[in-house]
């Protein structure tokens, strides 16, 4: 089963995200790793890739940038990322772990089907490693973010998780509230979802009198309560979700054969 590091001080661990290399999230949790005295490899999409999902690049050929012995790009999806990681640059000294993030903005409830933070640790879960996704809520705001809240909880969690062992097939989503709020402590749930019947579509029209259109604001909360991450990280708490990548129904199969005579 993958395991979390017991020893990070003598683990390997993949750093990606899906903001891109430069961003300031993935410095903040790189630091975090240092803090740890782990051995580190950063592989991060050379341009920003939010929302990009679970996607893979398979019409074009990729291309790595070098920065140094520790800090590479690739002109990709975080997908990517992780598979160059861990097939190619890191193939003589494979991750203990693989972390994502810290992402500009939370991934919680239905987030967690669009994001490329989420999907970087869902491909090292895939290929068999212990992976974790960090994320920041940033509530509406879009200026700078105050990094503390992560630069002090994100070891501590790994602390705690150290000797973790991960059920295959899993991986955590770990949230972080915003930073106007002081975390009341760690909350573990579920994932929660949101309400489908928000309008997401604005219409616009540019200077030529044509039709434009952007996917937004945020859906509302569905499930606001405690037991539900997009419920806990409004309330101020850390929230940490095990996700799990087989989408089965188990029940919904059951009734199936039940329908059908099978």
């Amino acid at each position: 089963m993958p395991q979390i590091p017991r020893d990070f001080a003598a683990a390997h661990i993949l750093i990606s995200n899906d903001d891109g290399i430069h961003a300031q999230g993935i410095k903040v949790l790189e630091d975090c790793i240092d803090a740890l005295g782990a051995q580190k490899r950063i592989v991060a999409p050379e341009s920003e890739q939010s929302a990009a999902g679970h996607s893979l690049t398979i019409h074009r050929p990729l291309r790595i940038q070098v920065y140094d012995d520790t800090h590479y790009s690739v002109y990709g999806t975080p997908t990517d990322c992780i598979v160059m990681g861990i097939q190619h640059i890191m193939k003589d000294h494979p991750p203990d772990l693989v972390v994502s993030g810290i992402n500009h903005g939370k991934n919680a409830g239905d987030d967690v089907t669009y994001s490329g933070t989420i999907a970087a640790a869902i491909e090292a879960t895939l290929l068999g490693y212990p992976a974790i996704a960090f994320s920041q809520h940033i509530g509406g705001g879009h200026g700078d973010i105050n990094w503390e809240t992560a630069r002090q909880w994100v070891p501590e969690i790994l602390k705690k998780l150290a000797g973790f062992e991960m059920e295959r097939n899993t991986l955590l989503n770990v949230n972080l509230p915003r930073p106007d709020m002081t975390p009341k402590g760690i909350a573990l749930v579920q994932q929660g979802h949101y309400d489908p019947t928000t309008d997401d579509v604005i219409e616009c029209i540019d200077p030529r009198g044509r039709k434009y259109f952007w996917i937004g604001p945020p859906p509302q909360n569905e499930h606001s309560g405690m037991d539900y991450d997009t419920g806990a990280l409004s309330e101020g708490y850390i929230t940490i979700t095990p996700l799990t990548l087989n989408l089965t129904h188990h029940n919904m199969l059951k009734a199936l054969k039940e329908k059908i005579n099978l």
